[in-house]
């Protein structure tokens, strides 16, 4: 039962601090500065993301450039969380990232490894990069999603959110066919189906309440992309921290762990959501 409080706590902060900085905006009065601070927000949690990361792969014995992995993380997550801020063409930005930031940033990661003593330079040079591909961008496309003629972010929140909490508890109470054992023993079949369930049927009725320019048939498709992505964004989590024996990514939030623990399914739902709108939605 104490553990169920801290948890409960836990949570609330979170909810609270994410939602606050999400609407700070609207609060204050001045969409510049709230988004500003919704950026530094995610900085934080990103470079946090980052962090943890390292730690995990440093148990494998992998080296990877700190210092550049970190600037890196940290500059992507601000250049896409500024955008919204700087009314920068996205189109633009997101070609230059894609056909040359990239392949320019693999090249310099790799030849930094020439003065490290690795074993194994490109699994390093993989491994620096990783956490800005894997936390960072996602993170730094929340504010996007948020400022989008669209402003489906706190939607995108709450199907996540619902999907968690229905899955955990029809899993706890009819739960009873192991789904991926080897990775993550406490999901089952049968939680996993009662939170897509769920989440389907408030993306539909609660959606359009919050954007009723958005049809229904869309709302539907990004309900189950949340519901589904949400399951294995935690599967692929439990596979990172299970491949070095770690339960918890880290201890920032008391009864959910570390950043990674508590936005793993954001991390790989966000830039889903995120291509839906953009192919289909006219995002």
């Amino acid at each position: 039962m104490k553990n169920f409080w801290t948890r409960a706590a836990s949570a609330v902060v979170y909810v609270v601090l994410f939602l606050g900085c999400i609407y700070s905006g609207a609060l204050l009065g001045d969409k510049t500065i709230g988004g500003i601070i919704l950026a530094a927000f995610l900085l934080f949690v990103s470079c946090g993301c980052t962090f943890e990361f390292f730690r995990i792969v440093e148990r494998q014995g992998a080296t990877p450039c700190k210092p550049l992995g970190y600037f890196l993380s940290f500059a992507a997550t601000a250049a896409l969380a500024l955008i919204p801020v700087m009314n920068v063409g996205l189109g633009f930005a997101t070609t230059m990232v894609v056909y040359t930031v990239f392949p320019a940033l693999f090249a310099i990661v790799a030849i930094v490894q020439l003065w490290y003593h690795s074993e194994q330079p490109f699994r390093d040079a993989a491994y620096t990069m990783l956490p800005m591909l894997y936390a960072a961008i996602p993170l730094g496309l929340m504010p996007m999603l948020h400022n989008s003629p669209y402003n489906v972010l706190v939607m995108v929140l709450i199907m996540v959110w619902m999907n968690d909490n229905a899955a955990y508890m029809g899993g706890s109470l009819l739960g009873k066919h192991k789904m991926w054992e080897r990775h993550s023993p406490g999901k089952t079949w049968e939680g996993t189906a009662i939170g897509v369930v769920v989440t389907l049927l408030v993306s539909v009725f609660v959606g359009p309440l919050f954007n009723s320019a958005i049809a229904w048939y869309h709302w539907l498709m990004l309900g189950f992309i949340c519901s589904v992505v949400d399951t294995l964004g935690d599967l692929v989590e439990s596979m990172l921290k299970r491949s070095v024996g770690v339960k918890d990514s880290g201890s920032i939030m008391p009864g959910h762990g570390g950043f990674l623990d508590r936005f793993d399914s954001l991390l790989v739902a966000t830039p889903l959501v995120y291509v839906y709108l953009l192919l289909f939605v006219q995002l």
